[in-house]
């Protein structure tokens, strides 16, 4: 491949995968703003981010299929021109509807340009030497990403105003479009490959109930109808898309792919970082902002640590690979992440910035370790004709994760928070204690008549202690995890005899 056309491959997948990453981090500092000029509820927000992941992860597995039957470069360049035009309408938007139509936008684009980027790497570097390289380049540019969301979004939101955030993208969606233009190079089957719409319209509605089901119960009980209701029918939804995709003639989920004890274990792997790790920027947020009362510029700066530690490590795989493992980097990841989310409990409202920095420094650092690990060890696991139904399943698990846990773990968070706050409010002999404690948590507001003051010191203590039991939750997740990559994975058995990713030549 010629050197021009090899750089404005690599810079173009780098630059989409900057740009869908960079809109994960950036929305979370600016969602208190979003909140305020909305006039939406704590679930609301929510909504905003779990739009997009949702119908990533349940688009995401149709990507391969289409990308094989219509071209890779012609579906990823298409994923990037619909991500610019979604971009565009969240940006405009003036209501919570709009947002959130302008999210599913971007999360429906995004299913096409999140694992085609790695299966195009995949397809153009050929020698692995040259692959782990640029997938450790790759997954720097995304970390990097993550540190600009934060600093960036903080600055836009505070000088400008939320929209902003969703601007920036359409610069950047042109020059991609450009380079994707001129470096990539088409690939599409000769046949006409057989799609699964029942399969991906059951992933829909299935993960999309339990979505809601999940968030419902933060507002109205795990025991109300609608949430009841809403869990149990995504669990005969979730059956009915196992037995659909079971017979299929081209299943969107290849079932049989999961046989492989190693492959079932990494993307197991994938989705934990994903409902532990990514949804985890979604709760810091809030803290800093609801908890210890920081504006958007100053929540940006105290959650650069975590990416920037991410980032650093990331940039150092492609080297570090050449020594160690990638396994037991995996596993060193998992157990990083563990260690920084089991001591976020201890935060509280007043804890110091360089405590709090130190935490997320450490959860960075497993991240930056666990995400190119994870993706090069499933890459490997699956046979490289099917490199691109194994990085749709990988992302779709780790983005599904993502949904679930900002689900599931927001509603932790929310009951525990409201527990604490009515508590708190019955010694304080508030009137209506549990009304009060709902509406401060949950909707963000209170009677005119209640002691603002008051109220708001004991809802931080509250947010706080909702912040950590979630957190406690993520990081025992997160080191499951770690022991089970290191008990159960075949390779990690035989890691004695394990050849090294590289020549020494290679290495040097």
């Amino acid at each position: 491949m010629h050197r021009l056309r090899r750089v404005s491959l690599v810079a173009a997948i780098c630059l989409g995968t900057f740009m869908t990453s960079l809109d994960i981090s950036i929305v979370n500092v600016a969602l208190p703003a979003v909140q305020a000029a909305l006039n939406t509820t704590l679930s609301g927000l929510q909504w905003v981010v779990d739009a997009y992941a949702l119908c990533l992860s349940a688009c995401i597995l149709s990507s391969g299929p289409l990308s094989a039957r219509f071209g890779h470069k012609r579906v990823w360049l298409c994923g990037i021109a619909i991500f610019t035009v979604g971009s565009a309408l969240c940006a405009l938007a003036g209501s919570l509807p709009t947002l959130l139509a302008g999210r599913v936008v971007q999360g429906i684009a995004g299913a096409a340009i999140i694992p085609g980027a790695l299966s195009l790497l995949t397809r153009s570097f050929p020698d692995e030497f040259q692959r782990i390289r640029v997938i450790g380049i790759w997954s720097a540019v995304s970390a990097l990403s993550l540190v600009a969301g934060p600093l960036l979004g903080g600055i836009l939101v505070h000088i400008t105003g939320w929209q902003v955030i969703f601007l920036i993208n359409l610069p950047i969606g042109i020059i991609t479009l450009l380079l994707g233009h001129y470096g990539l190079r088409e690939s599409a089957s000769k046949e006409r490959l057989s799609l699964d719409p029942a399969g991906q319209l059951l992933s829909v509605l299935w993960l999309g109930a339990l979505t809601f089901g999940l968030i419902a119960s933060g507002e109205h009980g795990w025991r109300s109808p609608l949430s009841a209701g809403s869990l149990f029918a995504a669990l005969l939804l979730f059956a009915t898309f196992l037995r659909v995709e079971k017979f299929a003639v081209r299943p969107l989920l290849p079932l049989d792919l999961f046989r492989q004890v190693d492959f079932t274990v990494c993307n197991l792997a994938s989705a934990v970082l994903g409902f532990s790790a990514y949804s985890s920027v979604f709760f810091v947020s809030l803290f800093l902002q609801q908890a210890q009362g920081w504006n958007s510029l100053e929540t940006g700066w105290r959650m650069a640590p975590e990416f920037i530690a991410m980032a650093i490590i990331a940039m150092a795989f492609g080297r570090l690979s050449a020594r160690f493992s990638v396994l037991m980097m995996a596993v060193t990841g998992y157990a990083l992440m563990a260690v920084g989310l089991l001591l976020m409990p201890l935060l509280d409202a007043g804890s110091p910035g360089v405590f709090v920095s130190l935490l997320l420094a450490i959860l960075g650092a497993g991240m930056g370790l666990a995400m190119p690990a994870t993706s090069a060890l499933v890459m490997r696991s699956a046979p490289t004709e099917r490199s691109g139904i194994a990085s749709a399943v990988m992302n779709a698990l780790r983005q599904a994760g993502m949904t679930l846990g900002i689900a599931l773990l927001g509603t932790l968070m929310n009951l525990h928070a409201q527990a604490v706050l009515t508590a708190s409010l019955r010694a304080a002999r508030f009137s209506q204690p549990e009304a009060l404690a709902h509406a401060a948590i949950v909707e963000h507001h209170w009677p005119a008549s209640v002691d603002g003051e008051r109220l708001m010191q004991e809802m931080a203590r509250a947010v706080a202690s909702g912040f950590g039991s979630a957190m406690l939750w993520a990081g025992l997740i997160s080191l499951a995890m770690a022991l089970m990559l290191m008990l159960l994975h075949p390779r990690f058995r035989q890691r004695s005899a394990e050849p090294p990713l590289v020549s020494d030549a290679a290495r040097d």
